[in-house]
Parts: structure tokens; C-alpha cells; sequence
């Protein structure tokens, strides 16, 4: 079988670079971050330019926690405008990559496998990434860096790892050179899948490097992990069996819609409960315009920090699948109130859709009420219509003008962050 060669690159800083860019100004010298500072001082930065970082500070800091004599320029976050900057970038990937060899990995990263192109443009893989950073960089003024691997693991380390000690922002890994450079690398969180609560794990049973971790005893590290420990040892010894091909033919079993918000505040056990009503109304919206419906509901209410007390959660079964909010709103309201503590500030709300499926493969029942909920359809397909012809705030409900309502802001929204466009 034929050895793969990746590539993943990485747009470096990449908000605060098109927020400078826009400026005309250079990210290498500009102190510049991307936050909404209409929120309170602890609002986290959603990115720093490389000047910022070379000061010390970290990327995802909180505004509190810039020092007080470095300046700098706050940009509010344009998600839209990142969004554009991004698909001129996957643009220039399609130039020299198939999109069936692409897996966008977020928005600033993408692996390719380059592995049947190498030949056709007679290039190196070394090459063939500068040639994309250059273009990159020239045609959107955006610097990247990139990594080289023979198997996507080995890739997203020499991106993380090695790159950014390079003079060409390009670091390329076998497992050979993997083992002879990295094995005895620290700390171990800077490996791709090894977050704070493993290493500590690792640390307290006296493991602290990868090379540690490929000679350890194979029995003692599935107790530690469970299966999570093959994952473990495998990227110990550089192996990676998953290939882009693998991840473009996953189909999970079962698909479900979400819904996640942090309040600016703690909100009463009303005010939540109004929340809640607006997510499951616009998750209905989403559940008419794919075409899907549903017959469970998940809601998670995460409580003020600073009381200690532990979330709420729970699930509900609808009568029938549907896509209806005159069916799935009450429900989702009884179960706000069945499980939140009115006694408790609520801060963060997450709901989901569980098992959606396609409504033509839906079964009705019988006993629903059919006119009913026909004509609900109907009103809810031209709220659609008039809010994608003239922008999601273009018709509202009326709870969504009531005073802690958060739905007129969030549509406003990408991702929780300004879209830096009007809807």
C-alpha cells in the first residue's frame, strides 16, 4: 500500500489577522484583539495577533487579564467577514486539491491528502505547502503555517509541534523522525488529543512524555483510559489508521439538533424559562427548513458557578415525531419545569433534538389533531420564507420582545459572536 502524505494548514491568529488586513495594518507588529468589549472585562479574546502573543500573552485570555500598559486595538468580532475570508482561502485549496481530499478540520484549519498529487505537479510536499501558504498570503495578506506527515496525526503535530519553530512556518514529521524528535517532548499537552486531566493522569502515575507512554505497561493504561487507551498508544508510536477517505464515508447512526447559549447573567427561574422557549421555537424553524422531525427532547441548565450547585438535566418523549412548536414548546416548558431549582440563577442552557430523522420517512399517528397542525406548518414555513427573504429579524414573536429576551440579539449572531452584518 502506498504511503499518504498530508498536509494541514493552519491560518495563523487568523481572526486578528483579517481584522488587521481590513486595516491595512501588519499582525506581526500590531497589537490588536478580537473581542466584543460591550460585555463585562472578563469576556475572553476570541484571538490576538502574534505580536500580542510575542509579549507573553495568551491567545484566549480575558480582557482583565492584558496588562494594563500593553495597547492595543479592540476589534468587535465579524463572524460573516471571517466566514468570507475563509471560503476565498478553501478557494485557493481547491485550485490543487480535490475537495473529496479535503477535511476542513474549523475554520482557520484544513487537512489535505496530497499523497496522488505530489507526482502530477512534480513537487515536493514541502513545496506544494509553501506554494498554498504563498498564495494564500499574497492574494489575502493571511500568513499560515503547515504541517507534513505520512498519517493525519503526524501531520497535526508537526503543525502544532514543530512548525512554529520554524523559519518557513513548515515542520514535517515521520514516525521515524517523530520518535527521534518528539518522543521526549514536554509538556505532554502539547500533543494533539492530550488535554489538562489526562496529563495529570499520566503525571500521577509517572508517565510524562510520549516515549513514557509507548513503553508503559499496555494493561495499566487501559485501566487508566478504558479504550480511549488505544488511541493513546497509537499516537505514542506516531500511528494513525484513520485516513480523510475514512472520515468522508462516516455516517453517525443517529443525528440530533442543538442549541447552546451563556446568559450575561444570572437569570431567574422566569426569565429562563423564557429562554428556553425561544431555543425550542427557533430549533423548530431549523427542524421545518431541513425537513426533519423529532420525538425527544434533551435540556441542560447549567446554574450560577458561584453556587456550587450541580446542572440540571433531563428528557422528554413527544406523543408523535414532529417538527410542530405548538407540540414541542409546551413540552419542552413542562420540562424546564419539572427539573430547574426556581431557587437558582440559571447561566447556561444547551437543548437538543434527539434522533432526528428525515420526515418523510415519518409515520403520523392517527390520534393528532391533522388540520390542526397543518396549518401550523404553514405559518411556520412563511416565517421562513419572510426571514431568509429579509433577514431573521425581519418577523418576531412576541416573547421575543420582552425584556430578557436574547433571540432579537442572537440573530445578530454567528456562533455566539457579532456577524458584524444587520438581519
Amino acid at each position: 500500500m502506498k504511503e499518504k502524505t498530508y498536509l494541514c494548514i493552519d491560518l495563523k491568529s487568523f481572526y486578528a489577522s483579517v481584522e488587521c488586513v481590513e486595516r491595512k495594518l501588519d499582525p506581526m507588529t500590531t497589537n490588536l484583539v478580537v473581542a466584543d468589549l460591550s460585555r463585562t472585562e472578563k469576556t475572553i479574546c476570541l484571538a490576538i495577533t502574534p505580536a500580542m502573543k510575542a509579549l507573553g500573552i495568551s491567545n484566549r485570555c480575558r480582557i482583565f487579564e492584558i496588562p494594563k500598559h500593553v495597547r492595543y486595538i479592540a476589534a468587535p468580532p465579524r463572524m460573516q467577514l471571517y466566514i468570507d475570508y475563509a471560503a476565498e482561502i478553501y478557494a485557493i485549496y481547491l485550485k490543487y486539491i480535490s475537495k473529496e481530499d479535503i477535511h476542513v478540520y474549523s475554520i482557520d484549519e484544513a487537512f489535505m491528502d496530497v499523497t496522488d498529487y505530489l507526482t502530477l505537479y512534480n513537487m515536493s510536499a514541502r513545496t506544494l505547502g509553501k506554494t498554498i501558504l504563498n498564495e494564500i498570503y499574497v492574494d489575502l495578506g493571511i500568513r499560515a503555517a503547515c504541517g507534513i506527515g505520512s498519517n493525519l496525526y503526524l501531520t497535526k503535530v508537526a503543525l502544532d509541534i514543530t512548525a512554529k519553530h520554524a523559519e518557513d512556518f513548515i515542520g514535517e514529521l515521520t514516525q521515524e523522525s517523530y520518535r527521534e524528535l518528539l518522543w521526549s517532548h514536554r509538556p505532554l499537552t502539547d500533543f494533539w488529543r492530550i488535554g489538562n486531566g489526562i496529563a495529570r493522569k499520566l503525571e500521577n502515575a509517572g508517565i510524562f512524555t510520549m516515549k513514557d507512554i509507548a513503553h508503559a505497561d499496555e494493561d495499566f493504561l487501559y485501566h487508566l483510559f478504558g479504550v480511549d487507551a488505544e488511541l493513546l498508544i497509537d499516537h505514542a508510536w506516531g500511528r494513525e489508521p484513520v485516513t480523510i477517505a475514512d472520515i468522508k464515508s462516516y455516517r453517525a447512526r443517529t443525528n440530533c439538533l442543538s442549541s447552546g447559549q451563556v446568559l450575561p447573567c444570572a437569570y431567574g427561574f422566569h426569565e429562563g424559562r423564557l429562554i428556553v422557549k425561544e431555543m425550542a421555537d427557533l430549533l423548530c424553524l431549523d427542524l421545518v427548513e431541513k425537513g426533519l422531525v423529532t420525538k425527544s427532547v434533551t435540556l441542560h441548565i447549567g446554574y450560577d458557578n458561584r453556587l456550587g450547585a450541580p446542572p440540571a438535566h433531563g428528557s422528554i418523549s413527544l406523543d408523535d415525531e414532529t417538527s410542530a412548536d405548538l407540540l414541542i414548546v409546551p413540552a419542552v416548558e413542562k420540562l424546564y419545569e419539572r427539573i430547574v431549582n426556581p431557587a437558582l440563577g440559571i447561566k447556561r442552557v444547551t437543548l437538543t433534538f434527539n434522533n432526528v430523522i428525515l420526515e418523510e420517512f415519518h409515520q403520523y399517528n392517527f390520534f393528532m389533531d391533522a388540520e390542526s397542525l397543518e396549518k401550523n406548518r404553514r405559518i411556520q414555513k412563511a416565517v421562513l420564507s419572510i426571514k431568509q427573504k429579509y433577514g431573521k429579524n425581519a418577523i418576531l414573536k412576541g416573547m421575543n420582545l420582552e425584556e430578557h429576551a436574547t433571540t432579537k440579539e442572537r440573530n445578530m449572531q454567528i456562533g455566539g459572536h457579532r456577524s458584524g452584518i444587520e438581519t
